[in-house]
């Protein structure tokens, strides 16, 4: 099993059990997925950039993505509906928290000039997102290969109530949050 998740289980159920003063260890919130979401709107005029995003996602989460498409024709973006637009991950069960544990244990720290998340990434739901500039900051990305840098977003799904218990949950799985 994980090391994180062992830690779940063992440590963070019973004291967030004790701080959000829970009766049961079901109602304890955790994580359901994580999704990596990027946009690769410059891929219209550069062709090979969203094999590039599609590379560099992969080798980050071990997962390949899928392509998102235009929904609907934008005419002010030169977008028709089916175009690609981006891609996007889903992980879960041991990849989510292998890459969570890898986000906040290794990626985070190498970001520069990092003093903590702001705690206003939470969406009224429990749940966290979090945009990421560049793709450097993960080890697996070698920066002296890098053509185009970009960035993605990073959200964290809970099953958090709210935004006081899905921050208890995410703080207690190490995630460094500013204080006020």
């Amino acid at each position: 099993m994980i090391e994180l998740k062992k830690k779940y289980l063992k440590e963070i159920v019973p004291a967030l059990k004790e701080k959000l003063q829970l009766g049961n260890d079901l109602a304890v919130p955790r994580m359901e997925k994580v999704v990596v979401n990027s946009g690769t709107g410059q891929a219209l005029k550069d062709a090979k950039l969203l094999d590039v995003v599609t590379k560099n996602i992969t080798d980050i989460t071990g997962q390949k993505p899928i392509l998102t498409k235009a929904k609907k024709s934008i005419s002010n973006f030169k977008i028709r509906k089916g175009m690609v637009v981006g891609v996007k991950v889903t992980l879960r069960g041991e990849r989510m928290y292998d890459f969570v544990s890898k986000l906040v244990n290794n990626a985070l720290p190498r970001e520069k000039d990092f003093r903590g998340l702001p705690g206003s990434g939470f969406d009224g739901k429990g749940n966290f997102t979090l945009g990421v500039k560049e793709q450097t900051i993960f080890p697996e990305i070698n920066p002296s290969e890098i053509d185009k840098i970009h960035g993605f977003d990073i959200t964290m799904v809970t099953t958090a109530k709210d935004d006081k218990s899905g921050k208890a949950l995410l703080s207690y799985l190490g995630f460094p949050f500013q204080e006020k």
